[in-house]
């Protein structure tokens, strides 16, 4: 093990923290990732030795965003706690976190620990939720800085492997795989005739044409040719048609019937006599 770091003469105290400790910190600290939250450590001292061993959060506690201050009511709710959850064990410091400020103690944390955690192995944790970033204060001599050396303990450790009692957990990657085939073989019994869905392919092609066109019609410009009249300029109507006009006349060259083609028949001239004109 490394030698602690010492200021002047003073070594630096031993800690160990309970990892499960750790863990109860920095969930109470990810919950409010916005204004900072506090709460008391609980453990034990031997000597130069301080073992961090639970904590209590610190309830109704006044908090600012920048700070937090323990309250009356947040004490009261610490020392029921502790006496009846700890009442072998005594308050070996305190813990805050720092939300997206990073790790350190500022002047306002410093007079709380001068005034609320003096004892000279008292210690304060500071968690940043944003970064994960934690570290730990103590009192080096009558210095207050922040400790080099930090011990974490499993509760756990020392159980062997395999005694734990707990199952092999299912595997869920079989399951998964079994579900799959068992969906693609689902799909394919209920895959359309080959007849059916080149038809239901062609008419969507169909419908997509048509639906081109329409919008082709109606969006782009086309041209329409109309008769117009030459005299008056406007578009030709259409008109009725004659049922007569449709009658054919005889041609010139052929003659009435009951006439000889040489006979005569009479006209008038310009004084009002009739005169014979041939046919």
């Amino acid at each position: 093990m490394k030698a602690r770091k010492t200021f002047g003469n003073a070594p630096q105290p031993a800690i160990t923290v309970d990892g499960e400790v750790l863990r109860q910190i920095r969930q109470h600290a990810r919950s409010c990732s916005k204004t900072e939250v506090c709460g008391v450590l609980i453990g034990s001292e031997n000597g130069n030795s301080l073992a961090v061993e639970a904590c209590i959060a610190g309830a109704n506690a006044a908090q600012a965003g920048t700070h937090v201050t323990f309250t009356q009511d947040t004490w009261e709710h610490i020392y029921q706690t502790k006496d009846a959850r700890y009442p072998d064990h005594r308050i070996v410091g305190w813990y805050h976190s720092h939300p997206g400020f990073g790790v350190f103690l500022s002047d306002h944390d410093t007079f709380i620990h001068k005034n609320f955690f003096s004892s000279p192995l008292q210690v304060a944790w500071v968690y940043d939720p944003h970064s994960d970033e934690e570290g730990c204060f103590g009192w080096v001599g009558k210095r207050l800085e922040r400790l080099s050396e930090i011990a974490v303990t499993d509760r756990k450790g020392g159980e062997g492997a395999g005694e734990t009692g707990k199952p092999e957990p299912v595997g869920r990657f079989e399951d998964d795989q079994g579900e799959d085939l068992d969906s693609e073989k689902s799909d394919k019994n209920q895959e359309a005739p080959a007849w059916l869905r080149v038809a239901f392919s062609l008419l969507s092609y169909a419908t997509v044409l048509m639906i081109g066109f329409l919008i082709a019609w109606y969006l782009f410009p086309h041209i329409l040719i109309w008769p117009v009249d030459a005299q008056t300029g406007r578009p030709v109507t259409e008109r009725p048609i004659d049922p007569r006009s449709l009658r054919q006349e005889p041609l010139p060259s052929e003659s009435a019937p009951g006439k000889d083609k040489g006979a005569t028949e009479p006209s008038k001239s310009e004084g009002g006599k009739e005169k014979n004109v041939p046919r």
